[in-house]
């Protein structure tokens, strides 16, 4: 797949004083101290005599290729297994890249493909282990100078082309150091040093308040990292600041050597600032000897993250997926995929049945609920077939109340609920369905009672809490702030019997906070590292209840997040002919079974409207909203349809199906393009399709044999498979339909 062939999937044209919180005690207590975090430390390891020279590591999928340098351990090209590279393949670089205050970089410009001691770390042996999915890996490497070891972390998974990375370094002497950056992994040989040009196609997608998942494939000069026969002084890069770790970019990408075959893909799994970069290096000379590409979470340049490491302490970078098949795009979300499930997954009744849930907000009450509207569509919703009905924002606020700086005590309006909320709640059960409602746990409007507390509960930064869309950001490293949120929880559920959550945040923090921390991003990572663990223990507290994940849709689509929480909110985009776009690259950041996408046809909605919403919903996780109550009778057959397609047909096999894409990925931009998204599992293949302003036929790649219409059949659109090729044919703009095998 080449940036010119047209055929390319992805190729577009292109005040009050500071009240001390005690930063050593919060970690005690909250159980993340400087080694902090997502994975527990590596232990009980065989240890191996010393390595003196080229070794490799092969997981069943992978290979990794090292050599040493005068005793400097050097990564090379990280490949399939059963892949043979060209004999004059040389390029090689850094295993951990570390740049550590007052030491000599050697990176030009902003780049951080070696750091300083990374370049003269040495090599101090490795050990190895099994796990319960796979094998673990980790390289040792110390620096005399500095008086520190560095640890590297590789973790496979059977049977998958994937492995998860993560670096911790620890000061063994007796002055602090100061980091500037580390990586989480690092990758070598992307490409030829003096043609990566013409090789190297980067893949890349835009996240954006509804137009999320909009991938382009660009050369390396479109992104700024420019052939000059020598060493670049720049890189093609992307990353966020902040606790909206996808307001720009999804936090994946994947690099295609179009002349090797071969494509490299990356996930970084933290909710918060990461940063990654490709650019070119050399060891030798003036001349590039090597492409590389450094994946990492917060750093100083990148996210105000400096870190000062005291003597004894240990620090450990984000984790970060990474892996390589021969193939292309749709080759790499597969893998993906295949990881999600395996790595982070936990097995539960609510994914695998993928039950249909209500929400009253898109298209609906728009965060206005009352008993009196409420009713009504509760009755309508069990009716249609949902199985879970969420209230919205809302629930917690007076008629006409701004509650924007008013939330945070979390507790239902009486005017809204003449008879209780718990009233309402009793009627959801009664109609069969599972009671759920909306919060917004992580702030407190400027107004609310919970604006008094001191400011250690709150972000700060420059003396001065940080006030966002008239709420201010709590900070999760304050115990305090933990308990009051457990008991806000145990409330909804104990008290008002909720089993769904949607757990929203609709303000970004940017650079983090200042107080008790060595800078504004470190203390960011900790509260993030500190918001997860909290998302843990409310999860084992109570296996049941279904956590949403939402970031004004999918502003916050990470998988530190994706692995804790049962479902994704896909977008807040509130036109319905622009949704399959943002299904489409949707589906490869998330798990089918995870990503919710509504339905909601409108007031006035024909059946045409009705089907099209229910198609985009039907392939993945139905967000259903609308209303219901008020719908014609031909729009309410066409999603009454659908949700019993969707339960008897299709959501079985959700939990299995690897999206492919026959049509390319999408542009929401374009309302003359078709989309197709295709949904590959072991029982059924299943095809969605979508025609907006472009021609009445759409032509697909069909390697199926026959083809049934599943949904909708009593529209008058025809399928025609022959000859490898899948013919629909809409009689009217703006249908779509799946299509199964």
């Amino acid at each position: 797949m080449t940036a010119e062939n047209a055929s390319s999937p992805l190729r577009r044209h292109q005040a009050t004083p500071l009240t001390h919180l005690d930063r050593r005690t919060f970690l005690r207590s909250s159980g993340i101290m400087a080694v902090g975090a997502l994975v527990p430390h590596v232990a009980h390891f065989t240890i191996p005599p010393p390595t003196t020279g080229p070794f490799q590591w092969t997981t069943g999928n992978l290979v990794f290729s090292f050599d040493l340098d005068a005793g400097k351990l050097r990564q090379k090209r990280l490949v399939p297994s059963g892949v043979a590279m060209p004999a004059t393949d040389s390029s090689s670089g850094v295993e951990v890249a570390l740049q550590c205050s007052g030491e000599n970089s050697p990176d030009q410009g902003m780049k951080s493909g070696v750091g300083q001691p990374g370049a003269r770390l040495l090599f101090a042996g490795r050990r190895e282990e099994s796990t319960g999915q796979g094998r673990r890996l980790v390289c040792m490497h110390s620096d005399e100078r500095l008086q520190l070891k560095a640890e590297s972390v590789y973790e496979s998974f059977d049977g998958i082309p994937v492995v998860r990375r993560y670096s911790r370094i620890t000061n063994t002497g007796t002055a602090p150091l100061g980091i500037e950056f580390l990586s989480s992994a690092m990758l070598h040989g992307l490409a030829s040093p003096q043609d990566y040009e013409n090789e190297l196609r980067i893949h890349i997608a835009l996240n954006s308040w509804m137009a999320e998942g909009q991938w382009h494939t660009l050369r390396p000069s479109e992104m700024g990292f420019v052939e000059n026969e020598r060493t670049s002084w720049s890189e093609a890069q992307a990353g966020s600041i902040g606790s909206w770790s996808t307001e720009r970019f999804l936090p994946m990408a994947m690099a295609e050597n179009t002349k090797l075959g071969l494509i490299w893909f990356w996930q970084i799994e933290h909710n918060g600032s990461w940063y990654w970069e490709i650019s070119n290096v050399s060891a030798r000379s003036n001349y590039a000897d090597d492409v590389y590409a450094y994946l990492g979470g917060p750093d100083d340049v990148h996210s105000a993250a400096w870190k000062r490491l005291n003597p004894g302490e240990t620090y450990q970078t984000v984790p970060v997926a990474i892996g390589c098949v021969q193939g292309d795009f749709s080759s790499a979300v597969d893998a993906l995929t295949s990881y999600r499930r395996v790595a982070y997954r936990k097995k539960r009744i609510q994914d695998e049945r993928c039950p249909v849930i209500f929400n009253d907000y898109m298209n609906c009450l728009w965060g206005d609920p009352t008993e009196e509207k409420e009713l009504p569509l509760i009755a309508a919703a069990a009716k249609v077939g949902c199985e879970y009905f969420v209230i919205d924002a809302g629930w917690y606020a007076d008629i006409k109340e701004d509650w924007s700086q008013t939330i945070g005590a979390w507790q239902p309006s009486s005017s809204r609920w003449p008879r209780g909320l718990k009233f309402v709640l009793d009627q959801v059960r009664q109609k069969g369905m599972i009671p759920g409602l909306w919060l917004e746990p992580e702030v407190a409007g400027q107004k609310s009672l919970l604006a008094e507390k001191p400011d250690n509960w709150f972000l700060v930064r420059h003396g001065k809490r940080v006030l966002k869309n008239s709420r201010y950001l709590l900070d999760f490293r304050n115990p305090e702030v933990r308990a009051y949120l457990d008991q806000v929880i145990a409330r909804l559920v104990n008290e008002y019997g909720v089993g769904y959550i949607k757990m929203d945040y609709n303000v970004d923090s940017l650079q983090g906070t200042e107080l008790s921390a060595d800078s504004f991003g470190q203390g960011l990572l900790e509260h993030n590292r500190a918001h997860l663990a909290w998302l843990d223990n409310i999860l084992n507290r109570y296996p049941d209840l279904v956590v949403e994940n939402c970031g004004s849709g999918g502003g916050r689509m990470d998988y530190a997040m994706l692995s804790r929480l049962q479902i994704q909110s896909m977008t807040d985009q509130e036109d319905y002919l622009r949704l399959p776009a943002i299904l489409v690259g949707a589906s490869a950041a998330a798990l089918p079974e995870q990503l919710a996408i509504w339905s909601y046809p409108l007031a006035n909605a024909d059946a045409d409207q009705a089907s099209f919403n229910m198609t985009t919903a039907m392939i993945c996780r139905i967000h259903q909203s609308g209303r219901l109550d008020s719908l014609s009778a031909e729009a309410w057959k066409q999603v009454a349809e659908g949700i019993r397609v969707y339960k008897e047909v299709l959501r079985k096999d959700i939990p299995k199906g690897v999206p492919f894409y026959p049509l390319g990925l999408s542009d929401v931009t374009n309302p003359n393009a078709s989309l197709a998204l295709g949904m590959r599992a072991p029982a059924q293949t299943l095809l969605g399709v979508w025609r907006l302003d472009g021609p009445a036929t759409t032509k697909i790649p069909w390697a199926y044999g026959e083809a049934k219409l599943l949904y909708p059949t009593d529209l008058g659109i025809k399928i025609a498979a022959a000859e490898g090729t899948l013919q629909i044919q809409f009689p009217r703009s703006h249908m779509a339909c799946l299509v199964t095998t």
